[in-house]
């Protein structure tokens, strides 16, 4: 048994931030689970070609860790997964790290008043808990007549095959989200052919950017500030888009027109191009950055198929439309289990209720962080703390600084939120989220939860205003201990 006074669980951006913060904060008594054989989530698992973020690299990463040597404006996967390793090596976490160490449960002990977190190494013993799985962790796989007979390599893009050779095969893909736009266009350079499976076009924004020149990165080593400046410029462009993706109606006809002008200067066939454009409101789903998407669609290299993948039989891809199509191989880019976070079945509160149950209505959380029911718990990354116009590492920076502050309030008492504050506070996203294009623009996106119909994962606000938001908690979101017998107040 391991006795510790924080435990967090998962290594990526949000589990490596808060336990950044909880080290700088001075505390040392805790540990990193972590299931994968390296940190890293996100930028560990999906290794599929093409892969990057689509948020500028110098907004993406740590505030207390800027990285002079990004290669471009977007960084690939392999070196945001190499910044991660190195955060972690400078702040010194690799001791508090334990790799290959899933978490099999977690319960509340209301006698001891602590959590049990069992493992396969087995229980480790925390005051408090913290979630840091991610919330595109699991790959979707949809369900399909078929598709487990299906003859030849089949895999998600999270879950790339690299022995799978398929240069000079006929590839199917199935979706046309942000990592089809990425997988499609390198498919299309090596492949024979490739048949895109598209069941609702996304709208796509002009890419841009380019490498960092050895200049460049020599500048941003020598000078701090400029890296700082960079950061501040990018970090105002991105709440400036909060406006467009949210639904204020001027910004977003003008970041309409940008999606449109570039459909029209890629694509020249007005029938491809009438299948490529969406027919809901911009910004109700993720928009995406490419400048190869539509050039690789528009070639004789890939097809289109506006139809949604009915059946597989054999090696042929039925559509719903009723088109058949032979390939040899078959890539899911059907994106993950984002409403209903898997970990949540593994976690069960005080009155013996998983928080699966507890959001079997959708996530919620005060603060987007700690949930009632389930005493000294936090959550990163989860209810309503994504963001649609920025990135997220802003988001987890701010949650781990809110974890920071309330254990350092804590002073050994146990941190039962209260119900009432989480439901006022669901009540406020619900208010704010009610006129976004999440929530109006007439399309089914990841952000809603299903069941209920309540946008469950983004903060449908800026990043300024989730800071003013945490800053404001002042404690009075957790119910006060019963007086101790004998005691005055």
């Amino acid at each position: 048994m391991t006795r510790v006074e924080v435990a967090i669980v998962g290594a990526g951006f949000a589990g490596i931030g808060v336990a950044s913060a909880l080290r700088r904060a001075g505390r040392d008594d805790f540990v990193l689970l972590e299931r994968g054989a390296s940190v890293g989530g996100t930028w560990r698992d999906n290794t599929y070609p093409g892969i990057a973020c689509d948020v500028p690299s110098h907004l993406y990463g740590f505030a207390t860790h800027p990285n002079p040597a990004w290669s471009g404006t977007y960084a690939k996967g392999a070196e945001i997964h190499a910044y991660l390793e190195h955060v972690v090596d400078v702040e010194d976490l690799r001791e508090r790290l334990r790799l290959h160490t899933p978490m099999r449960s977690a319960e509340w002990d209301a006698v001891q008043e602590v959590w049990r977190i069992a493992t396969p190494d087995g229980v480790v013993v925390a005051d408090a808990l913290v979630l840091a799985c991610g919330r595109l962790t699991e790959p979707a796989i949809p369900r399909v007549p078929g598709l487990e007979q299906f003859p030849g390599p089949l895999f998600h893009s999270a879950r790339w095959d690299h022995s799978a050779d398929l240069a000079g095969a006929r590839v199917g893909v199935v979706g046309t989200g942000a990592s089809a736009v990425q997988i499609v266009p390198e498919l299309a350079r090596t492949a024979a052919h490739v048949t895109l499976f598209q069941r609702t076009p996304a709208w796509i924004v002009p890419r841009g950017g380019g490498a960092y020149s050895d200049a460049d990165r020599a500048r941003f080593a020598a000078t701090p500030q400029a890296l700082e400046a960079l950061r501040a410029e990018l970090y105002a462009e991105g709440e400036a888009r909060f406006a467009s993706r949210s639904g204020d109606s001027a910004a977003a006809a003008e970041a309409e027109a940008v999606a449109r002008a570039h459909l029209e200067r890629q694509v020249t066939d007005p029938m491809l191009r009438a299948a490529l454009t969406p027919d809901y409101a911009f910004g109700c789903k993720r928009v995406l950055l490419s400048d190869d998407f539509y050039p690789a669609v528009a070639s004789d290299r890939v097809s289109l198929v506006t139809s949604a993948l009915a059946e597989v039989d054999g090696s042929t891809l039925v559509a719903s439309d009723g088109t058949r199509h032979d390939v040899d191989a078959l890539v899911l880019a059907t994106g993950f289990a984002s409403t209903r976070q898997p970990y949540a079945e593994l976690v069960v509160g005080e009155d013996g209720t998983t928080l699966a149950e507890h959001w079997s209505g959708g996530m919620t959380a005060f603060a987007s962080t700690v949930v009632a029911g389930f005493p000294n718990l936090f959550v990163l990354n989860g209810p309503n703390a994504s963001l649609g116009h920025s990135s997220s590492v802003l988001m987890i920076e701010e949650q781990a600084g809110y974890v920071s502050r309330v254990l350092d309030g804590r002073a050994g008492r146990v941190l039962r939120v209260d119900p009432e504050a989480e439901r006022a506070y669901t009540d406020e996203i619900a208010q704010a989220a009610a006129s976004t294009r999440w929530m109006t623009g007439g399309c089914r996106n990841w952000y809603v939860d299903e069941r209920s119909g309540r946008l469950a994962l983004l903060w449908p606000g800026t990043v300024d205003a989730f800071r003013e938001r945490l800053a404001r908690a002042d404690g009075s979101e957790f119910v006060p201990e019963p007086a101790l017998e004998g005691s005055t107040q």
